[in-house]
């Protein structure tokens, strides 16, 4: 059995920054492809910012420059530093993990964690 978890959010002020942990527990063999995607109420699950095994990163347009995703194979793990946090950035944040693991392979995703940007 493989897990996913996120940890780091909370309640920001607009402008400041937060550093989410997505981490992969469990009997994994391989972790692929990490990825970010982001929810809010009413919305469909939107893509945030990936990351390869070898370190390319792909951004959505509404967070470029402002967010980091990055990754750390040793320990399963993959990070967003966001910075400059706007309002309209407040979501539930899920982590995406392409696991290769005894019995097969594929994306494990976390339960998500919540960000909020409000004074």
């Amino acid at each position: 059995q493989v897990h996913v978890y996120e940890s780091g959010g909370g309640l920001v002020q607009p402008g400041g920054s937060l550093r989410l942990s997505c981490t992969g527990s469990g009997n994994i063999y391989r972790v692929g492809m990490m990825a970010w995607y982001r929810q809010t109420p009413g919305k469909e699950r939107e893509f945030v910012a990936d990351i390869t095994t070898g370190g390319l990163t792909n951004y959505a347009d509404s967070v470029q420059s402002r967010f980091t995703i990055s990754r750390d194979n040793s320990i399963h793990t993959m990070y967003l530093q966001m910075n400059s946090l706007k309002s309209e950035d407040t979501a539930v944040y899920y982590c995406d993990m392409d696991l290769t693991r005894r019995g097969g392979s594929g994306d494990v995703w976390g339960q998500g964690i919540q960000v909020t940007v409000s004074t």
